[in-house]
């Protein structure tokens, strides 16, 4: 089990400042399982700023929940920068949310490939109006949850960056 502790901060201050704002944030989840929208709502006051969460970790539930077209999975693969792209427009799309983020990923310890190597996490981040954001990280010599802990540091940054802009 991942300790969200060292993620408080960042969600604190992520929380805060959303709730200044009057923002709010919905979360496209695969390869963390929902510890995005853990770290969000381990947080006092979260519920002024956490309008939802998908756990999108099946290709089927992706199609489902947040309008990933199957035909495009089939064609890229799942973790993909079409499919996170695809996932944060969803995840806008299937909410009230302001800001989304989304995220698809291989956390091991099996399940990659030479194009794909385990640790490979494609992440999409998106300001209800604005225009997508997509990054790709490997999060290399970590085990599982290193790489979704990585993965959730990262996308609470990106969705920080979104705040101020």
């Amino acid at each position: 089990m991942t300790d969200l502790s060292p993620l408080l901060p960042a969600a604190s201050t992520l929380i805060r400042l959303c709730a200044d704002k009057g923002l709010t944030i919905a979360t496209a989840e695969s390869c963390t399982g929902g510890l995005i929208a853990g770290a969000l709502t381990e947080v006092a006051g979260s519920s002024a700023v956490v309008d939802r969460g998908f756990v999108t970790y099946s290709n089927a539930a992706k199609t489902a929940m947040i309008a990933v077209p199957a035909a495009l999975i089939d064609r890229v693969g799942a973790v993909s920068r079409e499919v996170a792209l695809a996932m944060v427009v969803g995840a806008l799309a299937k909410s009230d949310a302001d800001l989304a983020v989304a995220v698809t990923g291989i956390a091991g310890p099996g399940g990659g490939s030479p194009e794909k190597p385990v640790g490979l996490v494609h992440f999409a981040a998106m300001r209800r109006g604005g225009q997508a954001v997509h990054e790709a990280h490997v999060f290399e010599d970590r085990d599982r949850s290193g790489v979704r802990f990585a993965t959730v540091e990262r996308a609470l940054a990106m969705l920080m960056a979104l705040v101020g802009s």
